[in-house]
């Protein structure tokens, strides 16, 4: 027996009792002839007493290094000067015997919550770094929400089904990782993005409700809240319309939130806001709603009423009211300015206005607008005493908002308005269902192209497509797309339909899905569905910036796992047997 207990869980009611602890070593401290050691498992850490009475083990134990494995058997004893910061603080173990089960070179950081290893380096050792409480207890929250989806579904009649990983390669959506088959040369598997079509065809075989924690693979490019493997909580329903997917998947997360993270969310509704109006008023598909700070539209205030070219030329003028903000330095402004004109946000320069303590208004455009115009501003932007007004504009309105929505996104952080311990969860609703892409010259599925329009948009197919709304819902916490979902079209001829309008001819949409609309031939139900995504949820409960945390192995930010070394090279055999040839060599 390596153990009769673990590192965490001795207390004052086992003192006197002989015990076997095993683990990793923490660290030492030697105090005289006394060698103190604290021994880590998975479980917590436990003191352990290396006294003068044995003076073999003394030197014994002086010589453990760091992150040693050992076993020792050991009293049990009260703690003279307790540590009430650990579970195990009121005891220690007075040490008998000691077995060093395996050495260990000096790991490369230290094992400890603030540790002083980098990115780069804890993801290469990854090993290590899972050590760390830290990132053990990520794991342990994501293990708790497996357990509690899994418990919540069951209990609302739904059936966990696993799904193939191998399956056809489809040109919607990001690209795909596609695997090649030696046994069907020139022939090539795709890893799948999401279950999509594999659970519509269990709802038309009459399973009504599936769900499935699955792995999902996307070749994209990658940022904190991306990984090319990640997994989602997928679910799909039969005979369901919108309200009936969103109150079981709203009810989950009011479920989740209270078992898991210990939050009540109320029984209200969450907000349904249609798309076109976050859009409008944030700038976003997933509006931060933890504060306000909406846009404001100034073409009415601003446009015309001065020779001012840059705001008379612009399509839209937006602006945004940072509340007690007016006290910002020139340094700042310039810091606001240069974010905002930086390739990630394009905007071509930003325009501000103080509102001094006396009511007056100062601004970077005082020159060409009259104070009687920036009081108008003033007024409508809602703007008090020591507040600055922030203000965007452009030729192209939507391109403009996004901007807008960066700018707001930062001066929220700045004000100290994104509490991570505190929760804004809502649904954007009312999707366009396509979007037209300039590059290509046509229309592409905003979601995926088996998402039902609303249904008072349904006729729009034949002569309008661009104008029609998507039967489609995300959810959204903190700013962070959490979950996405539709109803489905479950008729072979709008399917067909849909095909078209997105440029498919009938010989290419029967080759890519004609195995779905032929099922659908064969009775199949409404039905709708959502994904939730575990990382995600993980790193919102986790209170993370990057869901890189919450995933045991986790790419970095070029899509390599740097521990494994992959992706990589392989041999000329290898390739020979899959017929793939290269056209630089293998080296």
């Amino acid at each position: 027996m390596y153990r009769s207990n673990n590192c965490g869980e001795l207390r004052i009611a086992h003192v006197g009792q002989e015990v076997t602890l095993a683990g990793w070593v923490q660290r030492t401290r030697k105090m005289g002839a006394m060698t103190f050691v604290d021994l880590r498992d998975r479980y917590g850490i436990t003191q352990l007493v290396f006294n003068e009475e044995n003076h073999a083990l003394v030197e014994q134990a002086n010589k453990l290094g760091r992150e040693f494995v050992i076993q020792i058997t050991g009293i049990v004893n009260e703690r003279y000067s307790k540590n009430s910061a650990m579970p195990t603080g009121d005891i220690e173990v007075l040490v008998s015997t000691l077995v060093v089960l395996n050495e260990s070179l000096t790991p490369p950081f230290t094992i400890e919550d603030n540790t002083d290893g980098g990115d780069d380096l804890r993801m290469k050792y990854r090993y290590l770094d899972l050590r760390r409480n830290t990132v053990r207890r990520n794991m342990e929250l994501r293990h708790q929400m497996c357990l509690e989806v899994r418990r919540f579904l069951d209990s609302k009649g739904f059936l966990e089904v696993e799904t193939p990983c191998l399956i056809g390669s489809t040109p919607e959506g990001a690209r795909d990782f596609i695997v090649p088959s030696r046994m069907n040369p020139g022939q090539f598997y795709a890893l799948p993005q999401s279950p999509q079509t594999l659970k519509q065809l269990l709802m038309v075989a009459g399973f009504d409700r599936y769900f499935q924690i699955v792995k999902c693979f996307r070749d994209e490019d990658l940022r904190a809240d991306r990984q090319p493997e990640f997994t989602q909580i997928d679910c799909e329903m039969s005979f369901v319309e919108q309200d009936d997917v969103i109150e079981t998947f709203e009810e989950m997360t009011k479920y989740l939130f209270k078992t898991v993270r210990g939050v009540d969310l109320g029984e209200t509704p969450f907000l349904r806001l249609p798309w076109a109006e976050a859009m409008r008023r944030f700038g976003s598909d997933k509006p931060d709603m933890r504060f306000g700070m909406e846009f404001v539209e100034l073409a009415e205030t601003l446009q015309g009423k001065a020779d001012f070219a840059v705001f008379n030329d612009a399509t839209y003028i937006g602006g945004i009211c940072a509340k007690g903000c007016a006290s910002y330095t020139r340094k700042q402004i310039d810091e606001l300015t240069n974010f905002v004109k930086s390739p990630q946000v394009g905007a071509s320069g930003l325009v501000y206005a103080r509102v001094e303590e006396d009511g007056t208004v100062k601004s970077s455009v005082d020159k060409f607008y009259s104070q009687e115009i920036l009081q108008e501003l003033k007024a409508v932007m809602n703007a008090e005493a020591g507040d600055l007004i922030l203000i965007l504009c452009g030729a192209n309105a939507m391109k403009v908002r996004k901007q807008l929505c960066e700018l707001r996104l930062l001066m929220g952080s700045r004000l100290g308005l994104r509490d991570k311990n505190q929760f804004a969860l809502l649904w954007v609703v009312d999707f366009p269902m396509f979007e037209w892409s300039e590059e290509d010259q046509r229309l592409y599925a905003m979601h995926h192209p088996f998402t039902a329009p609303r249904p008072e948009d349904a006729d729009l197919i034949d002569t309008a497509p661009e104008k029609m709304r998507a039967n489609a819902y995300d959810m959204v916490c903190n700013g962070v797309e959490v979950g996405g979902g539709s109803i489905r079209i479950f008729d072979a001829v709008l399917q067909a339909k849909i095909f078209k309008a997105l440029g498919f001819t009938p010989e290419q949409a029967e080759s890519q899905f004609g195995f779905l609309m032929n099922a659908f031939k064969y009775g199949a139900p409404p039905h709708g569905g959502l994904a939730y995504g575990l990382d995600r949820w993980v790193s919102i409960f986790a209170g993370l910036d990057s869901i890189r945390d919450c995933i045991a192995f986790p790419k970095n930010n070029s899509g390599r796992d740097v521990m494994l070394d992959a992706p990589s090279f392989v041999a000329p055999e290898q390739l020979d047997e899959l017929n793939i040839s290269l056209h630089s060599p293998v080296s």
